[in-house]
């Protein structure tokens, strides 16, 4: 099944896939979706059996011990009727890699294809999905920009999605970041591998933060906050990057 042709999420619950960073770093991430989604009249469950995507053996090229990290989300989210995840990276494994890490087990195939199918990003879910551009957040008035995390922006095609639902903040300016669209330089185990490499897209990242005329910088994955945040606390840098949810949800506050 293609894109063009998911089943509609409207009118369904939320299963919340808030993946292995946002559980073990970002707790208060998941909180915020939640908080936003049932501020929208969602219901949200949580299957407690969820553990990890598999991405990171995935991508060391370890399908096997993948497939068995698979094979118990496919189990924990079963009974899904759609599945959300604030992790454009994470949602783009499920959506994109499954298939084809299961596909020549045909019974976890079908489970994979059907996952793939109702597995969306947060704000995709919310803008593509639900037709929904305006979450009533207020905050005070700011000049906002975005760091576009990878997978997200070239698997998921994310970019207008988060940029919609913060505009529609009354007060804010949509800025463009420079470099906006270029790699962190964490790409999970890349950064282990190359760290050459990838401290020095990080220190790109971190120059354009710091140069950027924005009161707020933005992106849709925890991955991307850790590596950028860290650089920008070494280097002393006064700004730090939100995760969209968290900066939402913050105006969802009475």
């Amino acid at each position: 099944m293609t894109d063009d042709f998911r089943p509609s999420p409207r009118y369904k619950p939320v299963s919340l896939f808030v993946t292995c960073i946002v559980d073990m770093i970002y707790p208060q991430t998941g909180v915020s979706v939640v908080k936003i989604l049932e501020h929208l009249g969602i219901e949200v469950r949580f299957p407690l059996s969820q553990t990890c995507c598999g991405q990171p053996a995935f991508n060391s090229g370890f399908w096997g011990d993948a497939r068995d990290v698979g094979r118990q989300f496919l189990t924990a989210f079963a009974d899904a009727e759609v599945i959300v995840a604030p992790s454009g990276s994470c949602a783009s494994m499920v959506r994109h890699y499954y298939p084809e890490l299961f596909k020549d087990e045909p019974e976890w195939l079908e489970r994979a294809t059907w996952a793939a199918n109702i597995t969306w990003e947060f704000t995709e879910y919310l803008v593509d999905g639900l037709g929904i551009t305006d979450i009533g957040a207020k905050l005070p008035p700011a000049r906002v920009a975005f760091h576009d995390a990878c997978h997200g922006l070239r698997l998921m095609h994310l970019h207008d999605q988060a940029r919609t639902l913060v505009d529609s903040v009354e007060g804010v300016t949509l800025t463009e970041l420079k470099g906006c669209d270029q790699c962190c330089g964490f790409g999970g185990l890349f950064s282990v591998k190359m760290p050459e490499i990838s401290n020095a897209m990080l220190k790109d990242k971190v120059e354009n933060i710091r140069a950027a005329e924005a009161d707020v910088v933005l992106t849709g994955d925890a991955s991307c906050l850790t590596q950028i945040n860290g650089g920008l606390s070494r280097s002393a840098a006064d700004k730090r990057v939100q995760h969209v949810a968290d900066w939402l949800a913050h105006g969802l506050e009475s």
